[in-house]
């Protein structure tokens, strides 16, 4: 088994020191869903939420959150991100919302974290704004999708 990064010989947590690593082009999205009520979904497309526009809002908390991942995650190294950016889709196959980010930097150290903050807050900031109207609602699926640059490569999943 490899040695985990971010402890060190006693067994504390420590940041991996990346300073010696190669600034790359790094790029990574991340995807997950919201769950929800058909009648939720229609309120949203017709614009009868009490909140007003929860997709704008969300994709907006999401981009926020990208940028403020080591201020939320110990151990997480802070980034200077040259992209984010977060979409939501209504799919009334789900029936739910598709929440997506897709994050980029030229750095020393992969940025799978932010792509994931984006899209998790996102979806809590839809939660928060829909609350009112579905307690139902289920955040699922949180996972990385796409990765490129850094020494482990590029990789894809559905």
């Amino acid at each position: 088994m490899s040695k985990l990064t971010h402890i060190d010989d006693q067994g504390r947590a420590r940041m991996v020191d990346v300073g010696d690593k190669a600034a790359t082009r790094r790029r990574a999205e991340a995807r997950c869903l919201l769950r929800c009520a058909p009648d939720t979904l229609n309120a949203v497309r017709s614009g009868t939420t009490p909140k007003g526009n929860v997709i704008t809002t969300a994709e907006l908390a999401g981009v926020m959150a990208a940028k403020r991942t080591a201020d939320l995650i110990p151990l997480c190294h802070p980034l200077a991100l040259s992209h984010v950016s977060v979409t939501i889709a209504l799919d009334d196959a789900v029936p739910g919302f598709a929440v997506h980010a897709e994050v980029s930097t030229t750095g020393q150290t992969g940025i799978e974290m932010e792509a994931l903050t984006a899209v998790t807050v996102a979806a809590l900031t839809l939660f928060d704004m829909l609350k009112a109207i579905d307690k139902t609602m289920v955040i699922d699926g949180a996972r990385v999708t796409a990765k490129s640059g850094g020494r482990s490569g590029d990789w894809t999943q559905p």
